[in-house]
């Protein structure tokens, strides 16, 4: 019997099944099916060999089945992905041990059901079996897929109760869930603990760096990893690769956030490049897509299309990264013109092809074509439906937006924090408060509305709908708040003209060792900016510096508006020469800056330096410049501007726009130029107009013209008191009072209210408002 168990034993080892049949007929006719040891193996044989017919037989025809009979059967199902035959075998069986447990966690994993295997290892805790390292291994793999760090933490107590925790499977497992929680302390621990990492080791590290933008961190992993002679191979290198392609996200302007780290990650990805060459690597499919998700996420297209040409079988995934990386760049023709050469070329588009396509037409603005192509998606997922969803929301299309999410419920697609977030978005913007607590109750029924991604959602929408006490009780009735919270709650009091609570909130969030973001400080400088407070906008600004967020644009141009707003033109001009990086909206500020402070000449060199550099002016920027020239008496100067705006910029003249050239030829007097260009303008029967030419002609003594442009006013707009008040002026200055008392009385006899004014002063910390009746 021992030799037959050693020709079996050799048979599964060469996979020999004509043999092993030769065998096991032998087996037959000896009377030896009764040993229980000779039937293990040949279930283990056909298993081996892949013959479900023969492994199933024999062990049905086992006549004393033991556990490792049970595990080989259970084995095979788990081999073949059979998740349904796996499962009744594991509940029929009569006793398990770890080995079955094992099976069963790893076939679920390997189906993607990590959620259930993680529940299949807590029943198996529960009824007292102990992991080995395989249990271990798989339940962190899930740990780290489903970012359950809780349970992850749970496990690495037990690893070093059992005495694990130096084995380097676990190790790994370990380092993976703290690196993709983003709990990097703990993985570096874990890793200066590792007597010899592996390229596993190594290319986890990498990852988890890659997550929190530790560029140079990863980059000195992977040289770590050459010093120490572990094996690079194609995983690893596309690790670095990862962490390279994550800093070529575009913001919402279409810049880089950082031109110097862009440029940083471009240089790490073509060395990485060079050395996959160099290794023999150019043929392996997963590091050529890792080689195009860099160059596209940093925006490299040219490089990306030398790369996908080079392959010599594309995969979807390489269709899919080449359409997102030009969506990205925000050429839709480019993903569509990609689409259709995938498809061409016999590909079929998965969902990620379609979230992509969908991604690359909201990113241009084409809705319609994003609606197309959703609507020929077969049955698209909630992403999906987020996705499209998102583009009617960021387009202001709420309404739509909102139907879609209802049509989303009547498809029972069940939607998601993102969804929610969207949705709730959009009821913001609509100030459809009824919808919002809606959303709110259907979120309170599902308990999601304690999530901290949602609960700043739901802050927001309660801020924008006027409801601000409704925001705070959320706020305060959260069991533990998040930066997304923080922020939420600081911008929904500074919306409702509580800048100073907004600060002190701010203060409070520091206090509890809560770290600002970008958008934090960008909010807090705007409360700054609306209480005119330079004291408080100064020691904010030092803060920034200290945190580093000094370079960010966003922060920048914040910071740019806070001087400029503050009468501090000198400091916004400092700053604004060391940003490193602009976008047109700190390009702006700072002109327009120089407008509101009298500063026409300094305006209009500094729009004639931003069309030097190449940026391109938008409609902002020429009501910003016209406003400069308007207010330092640049007339001609003025009018070149505004002719150019059509001729050489593309851009057609606005409202803004005709008020601003208007203006600049009404406070120089030149009422005829104005009159003719208010004759062909198509915003004639606008107020705003008329009050400019209202207020000039007092400066000038333009009577006639003054009454004209009252009359348009009482006829446009009779409840403003605005014309009367200018009217009253003119006449006043020019000792006319019968006629002032004329105004008055009709203002009386209408009862329009003169609205009152107000003025700002600083001292110190203390701001102090005065009334002006």
């Amino acid at each position: 019997m021992k030799g037959i168990a050693n020709l079996l034993q050799t048979c599964i080892d060469n996979k020999s099944l004509l043999l092993g049949k030769v065998l096991h007929a032998y087996i037959l006719r000896t009377n030896l099916l009764t040993n229980t040891f000779l039937c293990n193996r040949l279930i283990e044989l056909y298993s081996k060999c892949n013959d479900p017919t023969y492994a199933h037989r024999t062990f049905h025809n086992t006549p004393q089945k033991d556990i490792y009979s049970w595990n080989a059967v259970l084995s095979f199902y788990c081999k073949t992905g059979n998740l349904t035959f796996a499962r009744n075998v594991f509940e029929q069986m009569p006793e398990r041990n770890v080995v079955s447990w094992n099976n069963l966690i790893s076939l679920m994993l390997k189906n993607g059901y990590q959620e259930k295997a993680l529940d299949v290892y807590k029943l198996m805790v529960l009824e007292g079996f102990l992991p080995t390292h395989i249990t271990f291994a798989s339940v962190l793999s899930a740990c780290g897929s489903v970012f359950d760090l809780q349970l992850g933490k749970r496990c690495h107590g037990l690893v070093i109760k059992i005495g694990l925790d130096k084995n380097i499977f676990v190790c790994n497992g370990l380092l993976s869930v703290y690196a993709k929680c983003g709990v990097m302390r703990e993985a570096v621990q874990i890793f200066a603990d590792i007597d010899e990492p592996n390229e596993v080791t190594f290319t986890s590290m990498m990852g988890g760096l890659g997550r929190i933008d530790g560029v140079i961190e990863a980059l000195e992993m992977f040289r770590m990893m050459s010093r120490k002679g572990v094996r690079i191979d194609s995983v690893s290198l596309s690790a670095v690769l990862s962490v390279c392609a994550r800093g070529g996200e575009y913001d919402e302007f279409g810049c880089y956030e950082n031109g110097d780290r862009l440029s940083r990650n471009v240089v790490l990805g073509e060395q990485i490049h060079g050395l996959a060459f160099k290794l023999g690597f150019e043929h392996d499919l997963y590091l050529s897509n890792s080689l195009l998700d860099m160059y596209a996420k940093n925006g490299i297209m040219k490089s990306a299309e030398m790369v996908f040409h080079a392959l010599g079988k594309p995969s979807v995934v390489s269709w899919n990264i080449m359409i997102a990386g030009y969506g990205q760049k925000g050429n839709s023709g480019k993903a569509i013109e990609c689409f259709q050469r995938m498809q061409f070329s016999g590909f079929k588009p998965d969902e990620v092809t379609y979230i992509n396509m969908l991604a690359a037409c909201i990113k241009c603005g084409d809705v319609e074509t994003a609606r197309q192509m959703f609507d020929n998606m077969s049955c698209p997922s909630v992403i999906s439906w987020n996705a499209i969803i998102s583009g009617y929301s960021q387009n202001e299309n709420h309404r739509e937006a909102i139907d879609l999410f209802r049509e989303m419920q009547f498809q029972s697609v069940k939607p998601d924090r993102i969804t929610v977030t969207v949705i709730l978005g959009s009821c913001a913007g609509m100030a459809f408060l009824e919808g919002g607590k809606q959303v709110h109750a259907a979120l309170q029924k599902a308990a999601l509305h304690t999530d901290n991604y949602v609960a700043g959602g739901l802050i927001g929408m309660y801020s924008k709908c006027g409801k601000i006490e409704r925001a705070e009780h959320i706020f305060s009735s959260m069991p533990e708040l998040d930066i997304v919270c923080w922020n939420s709650m600081i911008a929904g009091l500074t919306l409702n003209s509580l800048n100073r609570e907004a600060f002190m909130l701010f203060k409070q969030m520091r206090q509890g060792r809560m770290l600002p973001t970008e958008f934090s400080y960008a909010t807090v400088l705007s409360c700054c900016t609306k209480l005119s407070s330079l004291f408080q906008g100064r020691q904010v600004h030092s803060q920034i510096v200290k945190d580093g967020y000094e370079s960010d644009v966003f922060v920048g141009t914040a910071l740019v508006d806070m001087y400029c707003k503050c009468g501090d033109i000198d400091g916004a001009r400092k700053h604004f020469d060391m940003m490193p990086v602009r976008n047109i909206v700190t390009w702006n500020e700072m002109i327009h800056g120089y407008a509101q402070n009298g500063y026409g000449d300094e305006a209009v060199h500094l729009y004639e330096e931003m069309i030097a550099s190449g940026a391109k002016p938008d409609a902002v920027t020429f009501i910003a410049v016209l406003t400069a020239c308007s207010h330092s008496g640049l007339v001609d100067l003025g009018f070149r501007i505004f002719n150019s705006m059509k001729s050489e910029h593309g851009i057609d003249p606005e409202l803004d726009h005709y008020t601003c050239i208007i203006d600049c030829l009404s406070r120089a007097g030149h009422f005829h130029d104005a009159e003719l260009l208010m004759e062909k303008m198509p915003y004639r029967d606008d107020p705003i107009v008329w009050e400019v030419v209202l207020s000039s002609c007092r400066v000038h003594g333009n009577v006639s013209l003054a009454q004209q442009a009252a009359e348009e006013l009482f006829r446009l707009d009779p409840e403003s008191s605005t014309p009367y008040v200018l009217l009253a002026n003119i006449y006043s200055s020019l000792g006319r009072w019968d006629d002032v008392r004329v105004i008055r009385e009709l203002m009386s006899e209408k009862q329009i209210v003169k609205d009152p004014g107000y003025s700002w002063t600083e001292h110190k910390e203390q701001d102090t408002c005065l009334f002006v009746g």
